[in-house]
Order: C-alpha cells, then sequence, then structure tokens
C-alpha cells in the first residue's frame, strides 16, 4: 500500500491568501544578534534558519501552526519503507531569473553534507537521491523514517549552476562572518524575499518577489533588518515608531509596552530549552586549574553542579516568572515529551559540598563557563547567575560571555568543541525529540553524523543504540517507550543540566500583524502592515 504524504499546492495556496499591493509597504524589524551569513547551510541557529527561509525554501515548509505544507515540492509518497518519490514543483525561478530542477536538489544535499556545512545531521538523514526527470526523484533513507519531511523543511535548495558560477560549491562555516565564499554574502533562492542588500552586523533589506511561485497574506513590500544588541535601545526604537517589531524583549519591558501608546508585548511559550553542558569527553579540561584529569567525568561533580543551581530563582530574579524550570531538554510542545518525567534537579547547595568534598575537591576548582550574551532571552543574566550560585558551594567559574557570532565560532563551528562548560538552547527544527537525541544526546560521531551539536561528548552506548530505533520506529506507543528510557538514562547520569523553557518575547507595533510561532521564526509571508 502506498501512503500519501503529500498536499497538492492548491491546499496551500488556500491557507496563504493573497493580499492586494496596493502600495508600497515597508516593515523594520530589529533583533539582538546579527544575521551571521547569507549561506543557508552555514549555521544551525534559529535566527538564520528562520531569516533565509524567507529567502531559500525546502521541499517542504512550515504553516503558521507549524504543519507541514509543500514547498519547492507539490505532493509526495511513500513508495518504500525506505524511499520516498516527491514530485517537484514546475516553472519555479530563482532569483537570478534561471530554473528550478532536480539537480539542485541534488546538489544542495550533497553541499548540506559537505565541508564547511552546519546541516550534516538533517543531511545524513538522507541516503541517497536518484533523479527520475528534471521534477521528479526519489529520495531513500538508511532506514524508515516517520519525520523525514520535518527534516527536509531546514534544508534548503541552492542553484547548482549559481553556485558553481560563483565558487560557492562548499559551504561557509559560521565562524567566517565577514569572507568566506560568495554565498557568505550574497543569496539567490526561489523565497518570497530577495536580499537586495546586506552589510554584516549593520543592515539587510529585502524586496518582495514579484516572480515568486507561491502567494502569501502579507502585504510587504519591502523588509529592513537591523541588529541592535542593547534591550534598551530596541524597545525604545520600538516605542518611537523607528521600528515595527523587536525580538527578544526582556520580559522586566513587558510592562513598559504595555502602557506605551500604540505598541505591546508579544508573548507565548517557546519551543525551546535553555541548558548548561560539561565537557564529559576530554581526559583533561581545556580550561579550569585541575590538570591532569577531568572533574566533569565524575557523576559526583556532575550532581553538584545541578544541585547548586537555583532553577525558581533564575524564574523569578532573571526571567520575572516568565521560564518554566524544566528536568527534560525537550519542551511540552515537542512530540515525544514526557510529562511526568519533567522534574528538575532540587536544589541542595549543602549536598553540593558533600559531593564536591567526596569528589576530592573540597575546595572546588576553577572553570570557565562560555555564554553568548544576545542570543536567548537574558541569557548572560542567566548565565552571570549561575556563576555566583556555583561560587556559593566552592566552584570559581570564569565567564567568558560573547556576541553569538563568536560564540558559535568558538564552541561549534571550528568542529573541535572548544568549551569546558556551556550554555546553549534548542528547538527541535523537526518539532520532534529524535532531532534532540541525534543532536545532542547521541555521543560524537561525526562519520555517522550523530551528537554533532553534543559539545560536552556525553556519551552512554545504550542511549544511541535506543535513539537510533527511536529514529526508524513508526509505532508512537513504542516510540514514547524508548524515549522514556533515554530521558531516565540521562537523568540519573546527570548527562545535562535543563535550566527553563524561555518564553517568546517579541514587541509589536498596532500597525502590524504578525505570526508568532512557537520555534520563534518570522516568517515574512504572514507580516501584514494594517491600514
Amino acid at each position: 500500500m502506498k501512503l500519501r504524504h503529500g498536499l497538492m499546492a492548491a491546499a496551500a495556496a488556500a491557507t496563504l491568501a493573497v493580499s492586494p499591493l496596493a502600495q508600497a509597504e515597508t516593515f523594520k524589524f530589529a533583533f539582538q544578534g546579527n544575521l551571521s551569513s547569507l549561506d543557508p547551510h552555514s549555521l544551525n541557529e534559529t535566527f538564520l534558519l528562520s531569516s533565509l527561509n524567507n529567502v531559500y525554501e525546502g521541499l517542504v515548509l512550515y504553516d503558521e501552526n507549524l504543519s507541514i505544507v509543500p514547498g519547492l515540492a507539490e505532493s509526495w509518497e511513500t513508495i518504500e519503507p525506505t524511499k520516498w518519490k516527491f514530485n517537484l514543483r514546475k516553472g519555479v525561478k530563482y532569483h537570478d531569473g534561471s530554473d528550478f530542477t532536480a539537480e539542485d536538489v541534488v546538489f544542495s544535499w550533497q553541499r548540506a553534507l559537505g565541508e564547511g556545512s552546519d546541516q550534516i545531521a538533517r543531511a545524513s538523514k538522507i541516503k541517497a537521491i536518484e533523479v527520475v526527470d528534471d521534477h521528479t526523484i526519489i529520495i531513500e533513507t538508511p532506514a524508515p523514517n516517520p519525520i523525514l519531511t520535518s527534516d527536509l523543511v531546514n534544508v534548503y535548495i541552492m542553484d547548482k549552476g549559481w553556485s558553481e558560477k560563483n565558487g560557492a560549491q562548499n559551504a561557509t562555516s559560521a565562524s567566517d562572518t565577514n569572507s568566506g565564499n560568495f554565498a557568505n554574502l550574497n543569496a539567490n533562492g526561489t523565497g518570497p524575499f530577495i536580499v537586495s542588500e546586506h552589510k554584516p552586523d549593520v543592515k539587510t533589506v529585502y524586496e518582495r518577489n514579484p516572480n515568486y511561485w507561491g502567494s502569501m497574506k502579507s502585504n510587504v513590500t519591502t523588509v529592513e533588518f537591523t541588529p541592535i544588541k542593547e534591550a534598551a535601545t530596541r524597545v525604545a526604537a520600538l516605542i518611537s515608531g523607528e521600528l515595527d517589531l523587536v525580538y527578544p524583549v526582556p520580559v522586566q519591558d513587558w510592562q513598559r509596552l504595555e502602557e506605551a501608546k500604540g505598541v505591546k508585548p508579544l508573548a507565548g511559550p517557546e519551543a525551546r530549552t535553555i541548558f548548561l553542558g560539561m565537557d564529559q569527553g576530554r581526559d583533561e579540561l581545556l580550561y579550569s586549574n585541575i590538570k591532569g584529569k577531568n572533574p566533569f567525568k565524575d557523576i559526583r561533580v556532575r550532581q553538584a553542579f545541578a544541585h547548586a543551581i537555583n532553577l525558581d530563582a533564575i524564574k523569578k530574579k532573571v526571567m520575572r516568572g516568565q521560564a518554566t524550570p524544566s528536568g527534560l531538554m525537550v519542551a511540552p510542545q515537542i512530540n515525544g515529551y514526557q510529562a511526568d518525567l519533567n522534574t528538575p534537579y532540587a536544589y541542595d547547595p549543602a549536598k553540593s559540598k558533600e559531593l564536591l568534598v567526596a569528589a576530592g575537591y573540597p575546595d572546588g576548582f576553577e572553570v570557565t563557563m562560555d555564554c553568548p550574551n544576545n542570543r536567548y532571552v537574558n541569557d548572560e543574566k542567566i548565565c552571570q547567575a549561575v556563576v555566583s550560585m556555583l561560587a556559593k558551594v566552592g566552584v570559581k567559574v570564569d565567564l567568558l560571555a560573547q556576541p553569538k557570532s563568536k560564540y558559535f565560532g568558538k564552541v561549534l563551528a571550528t568542529g573541535g568543541y572548544d568549551t569546558s562548560f556551556y550554555l546553549l538552547g534548542w528547538t527541535p527544527g523537526t518539532i520532534d525529540t529524535e532531532n534532540v537525541l541525534s543532536s545532542l544526546l547521541m555521543c560524537q560521531n561525526k562519520e555517522a553524523k550523530k551528537g554533532m551539536f553534543n559539545l560536552g561528548n556525553y556519551c552512554n552506548p545504550k542511549v544511541d543504540e535506543l535513539s537510533e530505533k527511536v529514529g526508524s520506529e513508526t509505532d508512537q506507543a513504542k516510540r514514547n517507550a524508548m524515549i522514556a528510557e533515554i530521558f531516565k538514562i540521562v537523568q540519573e547520569e546527570y548527562g545535562y543540566l535543563p535550566l527553563h523553557q524561555q518564553p517568546l518575547s517579541w514587541g509589536v507595533s498596532d500597525r502590524v500583524s504578525v505570526v508568532q510561532r512557537a520555534d520563534n521564526q518570522l516568517d515574512f509571508r504572514y507580516v501584514v502592515i494594517n491600514k
């Protein structure tokens, strides 16, 4: 029996009604970090993917409800347990006028697997792509994959000819923010908006694509993005009318927006978990005063860190009550979430001190903590709170807080996982637990493309074995049982230290209507300037 998965293009058109463009409408917004690259395969980071989702497209797209709808593929079906047939959309043009074909899909997949790419984990879910004709492909997976289409959302398709002409056959590493290859500073997608100007760290301008294959609710003709690190400056620019949307807004500024005229805070639960990770792989930490051994290899040290951190205090004082402390690495919106296991580690500093003594560190030790300062809601303040709490049990933490481009370039982009202790946030792009398992909880394995974001190399063979099975299991009950077993193992081993689910925190002008998705991506297709 063939299982039909595809929706025809008409279905997508029904959800994206056309708004008449009576006049030019400009939408201006700011984010706390910069758009580090225009290369769609350079960095697996929400803001970059969100920005380039308006320029490049995958075979499938998310709509405003995070439901899968047709993208560059208008329909698809499973013809065998490990083979999917995709019917590609005809008549689609890249921004430079060239035609979209099946060869571009093969090229983009191979590019996403290659040197410099941060999309290797997603691309590795595909074993082979057979080109049947210019608009038909067959994708083969290593095993049955119930969430293949969700992974394909963020594997953006590039023009093979354009890339080869401009020497951009390989992706640009996220650590190379101002030079790199041509695709780092230039874009040529099939999406609804064209990049007309890009000045890294300064400004990016998008113009509506007059030849876009699809229809959309938006009546916006021009989008202007400006990175503004300082929250107070972002909020002031929104209130003054200089900007239409800013994010994130510190939770302490929500009341200010509620009281100001013409603007409002827009908040909701985000499908992102903020957590702490520790280097458990190296025999000696890169950044510590302890030489010849790695304290984090001792479970008692990991336990001590867990019980030293007061999640309720972080919620109340740093997040102003607007975060949800977590005991899991996934949020409630994620498929596979286990509510009965979502119990945070208990705050018990006396126990922390006892554990450190038992582990042989009665006077504590020193370690450097890597933290972004313009990526997550109150990220640097969270790290400062953690530093203070660990100091109370004798651990001296040297905090290295940097802009996200430098942070990711250090801890991730080089492939060397240059960190000993770090804060990170994660929203699974598939909205499924498997993404967290294969990206964060499985052992680092560059050949198998697993654990590619497991910066501290937490590693348990049983977790790997179960995670592989979860990736190919189509029975949801069996899947959930294995996921629960994995979560229990990771919790018992203190493999990671979950902190909380952060809130979506935007500030918006009354003159615009936007869709705030749980994955915190801003989709220009749904931005409407109110008359």
